[in-house]
């Protein structure tokens, strides 16, 4: 049995824009906010950095989240020292030799230092005849491996982003290597958001019995494009147990994190030891 006591987590929900100065200020309140709650980490949501209007606008957003008085990433690092918390937050990665950015998760420890950078696998390419076209590829770089979870305050967390939780192959590969926790750092769109985001964000909980941490962006980024919101925190028998409000104001939700609950339940329901993987070993 686990000795460790519960701890809080708390789910951030914001609307980042094209100011990426704005967009930090935002974070760093939220990062103080949740530290004064007693929250050990704190979950912001995919893209904190910036949302672009367009490619071109976003190729030279990019650049400047990572040149000098705009560095969005470093601002987040000293938060996280400065206030004693954890952070994940979701950022465009731009890395040498690679052309288009990466859709990535950061992971950062209560000193500053980065323990953990995923890369979203799944990108977003919806191409409907006389309806939507969206493509992330057309501006975004895909991920190519799955990233092992990492030791933080709330348990061993591996990391996925948005689309990614329509695939439960990834859930339950991180789950398999010893996740306690999954996050889903999302930017969800009003209409898919409604109709499956609670029920996939449950569903993966609970078929993994991890904790899920959603953390979402809400409302009006520009005159193109807005975003569902409803940032939570899942247990592992599916109970949301916390929510940020529908109000398009910068919020957080916390939630205690009990993994002696979590490790009880998988004992009494011993879901991963009754997997079949003789059969499906392809997937």
């Amino acid at each position: 049995m686990s000795n460790r006591k519960m701890v809080l987590a708390a789910v951030a929900q914001l609307t980042a824009t094209n100011n990426i100065k704005a967009n930090l200020d935002v974070c760093v309140s939220l990062i103080k906010k949740g530290s004064q709650l007693g929250a050990k980490m704190v979950f912001f949501p995919e893209a904190s950095d910036y949302i672009a209007e367009n490619k071109a606008e976003g190729f030279v957003l990019g650049r400047a989240a990572a040149a000098g008085g705009h560095d969005f990433l470093g601002g987040i690092k000293s938060a996280a020292e400065a206030y004693g918390i954890w952070v994940s937050v979701g950022i465009h990665e731009l890395v040498d030799g690679v052309e288009l950015p990466f859709n990535s998760n950061v992971v950062i420890s209560s000193s500053g230092n980065i323990v953990s950078t995923y890369r979203k696998l799944h990108l977003f390419n919806v191409d409907i005849p006389n309806g939507p076209r969206l493509l992330e590829s057309a501006s975004i770089s895909k991920g190519m491996e799955i990233v092992p979870p990492v030791d933080t305050p709330v348990g061993r967390l591996g990391s996925a982003i948005c689309f990614d939780m329509r695939f439960p192959e990834l859930s339950n590969a991180l789950r398999s290597m010893g996740a306690e926790g999954i996050s889903y750092p999302s930017v969800f769109t009003e209409k898919t958001g409604a109709a499956h985001w609670d029920v996939l964000l449950r569903a993966r909980a609970i078929e993994t019995q991890t904790y899920v941490y959603a953390a979402a962006q809400i409302g009006s980024h520009n005159a193109k494009r807005s975003s569902y919101g409803n940032s939570l925190i899942v247990d592992p028998w599916g109970n949301v147990i916390a929510r940020c409000s529908s109000t398009t104001k910068p919020t957080i939700a916390i939630a205690e994190i009990d993994l002696d609950y979590l490790h009880s339940l998988r004992r009494q329901l011993p879901v991963f030891e009754n997997r079949r993987i003789d059969v499906f070993k392809n997937l």
